[in-house]
């Protein structure tokens, strides 16, 4: 199909205006995704739900943007990007009123596993307009496009934190209503639409199969805590199980037999790219899982605010953006594996000094230096674990990055998933929870020991 784009560059204003809608675009999705971290506790109490099924708002966006990930950039391709970004911008805003409007537990999760389908379809489609727009310096701006993320790691928490402590945890979706609209708009009338070129059918049946897994997995953790309920708790956990471990089996033939499957089986396991893998699950599970309950934390053991719990996670991200700056100048001349291992060491410390009471200091300051070490830790191991897996089959480095994103993705919904269970269950749900972030420090121990085993590369790849 021809393109519909002019191939005439526009002027610089329009480039940039342009090139600021979509990093708006971005910056919703991503303070969305770390502004609702500090809401668990408010969804819980108005809700009447258990903290496991509240987990869900969190791990359900994560397995939306998961299956969406793999395709996203080929429905651009087919559609023209202009056209799906304004899709997913719609959708996006449409399920943030459905969230913000849920009378329960169900329709919060369904809207936010929707959310996320609509929050993976931005990323790639984003990319691609600013490529298109930019031309021969779509290097620099693609990498100024990037800072959305960090940015919405530091504005998203505090967002959070303080829209609870004026309204509710329905205005967290609510304020995306306005912001939606804006862009839609500004994006009808600004972007151009990209050219569309014919691309292979994605892989439908891998991607159920993948959900299957996915959701029954996380059902059979969640119903763990019913097993006072008679013999109808245990029976629903070994059904769920039987489904996950089934649907994994089917996942795994499936990806052995088709042309071009979700997952490429020579990526999960070859040239040590499996160490790599499961060094992401447990980085993932360790890190991701942080972020996502340490404001709940906050909040219930230590009786902190919203806006202080939130602002936990801005004092990591601020530390992670500092010392990324650092990694990235030390990479060729150290190697990807010092860094690496010393940024995974610090988050370990990191998760146990969490779970320790305070030392010498009030509760918000021994969770701020915990959560500070945790940025330290995250701004020298990310950018390092990124060369660490791409630098083992550069010809397929988007790939290779692509499934770095899954791998973590999915031990974070494990992580998030087992410790709202257990927490559901306990007497003591604080105390669980401080068990749980030592728990977390020995999964970030395992991962320690899987990258000491990880070649090391230094100068250019």
């Amino acid at each position: 199909m021809s393109a519909t784009v002019e191939a005439a560059p526009r002027r610089a204003v329009v480039r940039w205006l342009v090139f600021a809608t979509v990093v708006l675009a971005m910056l919703m999705h991503a303070i969305d995704q770390t502004s609702v971290a500090t809401a668990l506790s408010a969804m819980q109490t108005d809700l009447g739900a258990s903290l496991a099924w509240i987990g869900w708002t969190i791990t359900v966006y994560s397995v939306g943007q998961i299956l969406v990930l793999p395709f996203a950039g080929a429905l651009g391709e087919r559609f023209g990007s202009r056209r799906i970004y304004l899709l997913a911008v719609t959708s996006f805003t449409t399920m943030s009123v459905l969230c913000g409007l849920s009378s329960g537990t169900v329709e919060l999760i369904v809207g936010r596993f929707l959310q996320g389908l609509s929050g993976g379809v931005l990323l790639p489609v984003a990319t691609a307009i600013v490529s298109a727009e930019f031309g021969k310096d779509r290097d620099r701006a693609i990498a100024l496009f990037s800072t959305a993320f960090p940015i919405g790691a530091i504005l998203g928490p505090l967002a959070g934190g303080l829209i609870l402590t004026f309204a509710s945890w329905r205005e967290i979706f609510f304020v995306n209503v306005p912001v939606g609209i804006v862009l839609v708009c500004l994006g009808r009338a600004l972007i151009r639409e990209t050219p569309r070129t014919a691309v292979g059918r994605a892989d439908l049946v891998g991607i159920g199969w993948l959900t299957a897994l996915l959701l029954s997995g996380m059902v059979a953790i969640t119903r763990i805590g019913s097993f006072a309920e008679g013999w109808t708790g245990p029976a629903s956990v070994a059904l769920a199980a039987s489904v996950s471990l089934v649907a994994g089996w089917f996942l795994l033939r499936h990806l052995h037999r088709h042309p071009a499957p979700i997952i490429p089986p020579r990526l999960l396991t070859g040239q040590r790219l499996g160490l790599m893998n499961l060094m992401n699950v447990l980085f993932g599970a360790a890190v991701l899982g942080f972020s996502a309950l340490l404001p709940h934390y906050a909040q219930i053991r230590y009786g902190m605010a919203p806006i202080s719990a939130g602002g936990l996670l801005t004092v990591r991200a601020v530390f992670m953006i500092i010392l990324s700056a650092v990694a990235v100048s030390l990479l060729r001349r150290l190697g990807h594996r010092p860094l690496l291992l010393t940024g995974m060491a610090a988050m370990t410390v990191s998760l146990v000094l969490i779970a320790l009471p305070p030392l010498h200091s009030g509760p918000e300051l021994w969770l701020s230096l915990g959560a500070g070490v945790m940025g330290l830790g995250m701004g020298l191991a990310a950018p390092s674990s990124a060369n660490a897996g791409m630098h083992l089959v550069p010809e397929q480095a988007a790939a290779v990055s692509g499934l770095r994103v899954m791998f973590r993705q999915v031990g974070a919904i494990v992580a998030i998933s087992v410790v709202t269970a257990a927490s559901s269950a306990a007497a003591d749900p604080a105390a669980a929870n401080a068990v749980a972030f030592l728990a977390l420090a020995v999964v970030m121990g395992g991962a320690v020991a899987l990258g000491a085993r990880i070649p090391n590369q230094r100068g250019r790849w």
